[in-house]
């Protein structure tokens, strides 16, 4: 009888141990289901509002379009300061204010009015132009890989004229000069602004991207003129646009 009681314990301790190590087993199986597993979930980004100042600087090409299609191009430099309003989900507010410095050479034919010569005669204008740009962009920012990131923007800016001064060389004959004098054309130096040829304000639509790495950025984008810059107009429906595209290189602050 002594014997059976000794079989019967050891027979209990087995089934437990070997319950225990079935358990364990188990366990992991349990924690990694693919229904819920808290171990692995992921962490939501926390936002933080905060600013990002950048100097800004690159070449710039604007295109000045009349509305039958002449075009006048204009070539420089832009330089100036920026602000970044960082928001959630990459997005963020850019605006700052860039100084535009360019030059164009515009040469305008008119026909001779003396009945023995009928040779086309030119009127060369060398314009200096400078403007403050003030953008208001928004952007949308990718990361790709480690510190590099691809961005695109979107947003109108305003152009303010500061001065376009307008070198005239005149290669036309009296007849023509006197012609142009009486339709108030101009045919001596002076400033488009101060004569009121032109309006000082002038809005743009632009759209861009580029990458950025750590704190330099490189881009380029391309700007739509919406409003008409013709103030005195000598033909009819004379219209005058101003687009452009720009590639400029940041560093943040």
């Amino acid at each position: 009888m002594k014997q059976v009681y000794i079989f019967i314990g050891f027979a209990l301790l087995f089934s437990i141990s070997a319950f225990a190590q079935t358990s364990t087993r188990m366990q992991p199986e349990l924690q990694t289901t693919e229904f819920f597993d808290p171990t692995q979930a992921k962490q939501e980004e926390v936002y933080q509002f905060s600013t990002d100042w950048r100097f800004e600087g690159g070449y710039v090409q604007w295109d000045e379009r009349t509305a039958d299609t002449t075009k006048l191009y204009q070539h420089g430099l832009r330089v100036g300061a920026t602000i970044d309003f960082n928001l959630p989900l990459h997005f963020s507010i850019q605006t700052g204010a860039l100084a535009t410095l360019t030059y164009g050479l515009n040469e305008q034919h008119w026909r001779s009015m003396s009945e023995e010569n009928v040779q086309i005669e030119t009127l060369n204008h060398h314009i200096v132009q400078l403007q403050i740009t003030i953008p208001v962009r928004a952007y949308y920012t990718v990361k790709l890989w480690k510190e590099l990131n691809m961005f695109f923007y979107a947003g109108p800016q305003l152009q303010i004229g500061l001065t376009n001064y307008d070198v005239l060389v005149n290669n036309t004959s009296s007849e023509v000069t006197d012609w142009l004098v009486q339709n108030n054309i101009p045919t001596t130096n002076h400033d488009c602004y101060v004569s009121k040829e032109l309006y000082r304000t002038n809005i743009q639509f632009g759209l861009g991207g580029g990458f950025e790495w750590d704190r330099y950025r490189l881009q380029a984008g391309y700007d739509f003129g919406l409003n008409n810059l013709q103030r005195t107009v000598v033909l009819s429906k004379q219209r005058l646009n101003e687009w452009g595209w720009m590639c400029t290189f940041g560093y943040r602050l």
